[in-house]
């Protein structure tokens, strides 16, 4: 991992960009971590629209996080930003415009086309991005998975054992052979819904979250487009993140420090 820029923002979050063999990324801190009390990592998932246009609503799920005590990291997506062009996923997205113009369904062939290998591709990334990422001082696991694409969040849970529990984004289009994955999922879910998400299949994102093999999980369902999220959501998912990715007593006193 080769550190490429630092600054400091202004309620105290470090932000640092790095690259990863070729591959951009985003790493947040809280103000305060240290070898000794290492922060719990939150990798931010986001759909493959590029870390620049994605950078707004990433930053501010960073530093909601790192008030909360989290480190948090991204990374560009296979095909997205500046990374090389990739014909296959271009095509892809061409032909779901395509058939979002004509009002036609997206077939189960477009979908696979469209997710399964961005899926293959991003996960063993994700995975590298991990290993660099908790070789860092102060940061450390378990490891929390938020956002999307649904499908990369869902082959991490269930290839990575070091993720011990996801938020997802439901709402991107899910091949059927994501729904198998899903029933291989055991770790805790925090699963959020936006209700009129344009061009989202709602029936979809139900019958996936009811395919879950999770023994705790939760679907928290909102009105509203995929930029609607309520800011509330954000502290019911770091709540979330904070039952489940063991705090240190140090942490937690941190964390329920009354406000000032």
């Amino acid at each position: 991992m080769h550190l490429t820029s630092e600054q400091r923002l202004d309620d105290g979050t470090l932000e640092r960009t790095f690259t990863l063999g070729g591959i951009p990324g985003i790493l947040w801190t809280p103000a305060w971590p240290s070898a000794a009390t290492p922060a719990p990592l939150i990798l931010l998932g986001h759909p493959p629209l590029g870390l620049r246009a994605m950078y707004p609503r990433l930053v501010a799920r960073a530093r909601r996080f790192a008030a909360d005590g989290f480190a948090t990291a991204t990374i560009e997506l296979p095909g997205s930003g500046d990374r090389l062009r990739w014909p296959a996923a271009e095509r892809a997205r061409a032909d779901l415009r395509r058939a979002r113009e004509a009002g036609e369904p997206v077939s189960d062939e477009l979908a696979d086309a469209l997710v399964l290998p961005l899926v293959d591709r991003a996960v063993p990334e994700w995975q590298a991005a991990l290993d660099a990422l908790l070789a860092l001082p102060g940061i450390g696991g378990p490891v929390g998975y938020s956002g999307g694409v649904i499908s990369i969040g869902i082959r991490l849970a269930v290839v990575e054992p070091r993720i011990a529990a996801s938020v997802l984004f439901a709402g991107s289009y899910v091949p059927r052979a994501v729904f198998e994955h899903a029933r291989q999922v055991t770790i805790p879910l925090h699963v959020l819904l936006q209700w009129d998400g344009e061009g989202n299949d709602r029936q979809a994102a139900l019958d996936l979250f009811d395919a879950f093999g999770s023994e705790e999980k939760s679907l928290h369902a909102h009105l509203g487009g995929h930029t609607g999220v309520p800011r509330f959501a954000g502290d019911a998912a770091a709540r979330f993140f904070a039952r489940h990715l063991r705090l240190t007593p140090e942490q937690r006193a941190r964390l329920d420090a009354p406000a000032t």
